[in-house]
């Protein structure tokens, strides 16, 4: 007796590519985000203890405004307690510089003044983390960002 040839099976792929696309969606549509915000580590005021208003205008806040709206430059400016940074040619490096001597003399007096960071929405993110470095090597914790 002559032997049959046998067929070779062909498997047919498209089932099992659908049952891994619909576990691919089952588990982007189950998965469970992170919550960022609750792991950051923000350090809070201390509730005040004493109800006085005097007490609140014993102190000292610092105003650093960073953004384009005070020349063209792409860098953006460094603005203290409202006289821009840096010299007349508004160098970076000058103006770091400067705000890091007004933040020491501060920070001698009290390591607690708040310090109040306003930014433009196009202002750059490296000025932002560096006036934010600048407050931290100051050890001054005390810092509030708040966007224009």
């Amino acid at each position: 007796m002559a032997k049959k040839e046998q067929e070779n099976p062909a498997l047919d792929m498209t089932p099992m590519i659908d049952v891994v696309f619909e576990l691919i969606i089952f588990f982007v549509v189950t998965i469970k985000q992170e919550d960022l915000f609750s792991r950051l580590n923000v350090n809070r005021p201390a509730p005040a203890s004493s109800s006085s208003p005097s007490d609140s205008s014993d102190d000292i806040t610092v105003n650093i405004e960073i953004g384009r709206r005070y020349d063209n430059s792409a860098n953006g400016v460094i603005v203290y307690n409202k006289k821009a940074l840096g010299g007349p040619t508004g160098s970076a490096s000058q103006a770091r510089r400067e705000l890091d001597q007004y933040l020491k003399d501060i920070a001698r007096t009290s390591k607690k003044t708040p310090i109040i960071v306003k930014c433009e929405e196009t202002s750059p993110h490296k000025a932002l983390v560096d006036v934010l470095d600048i407050c931290y090597k100051n050890e001054l914790f005390s810092v509030s960002v708040f966007t224009m």
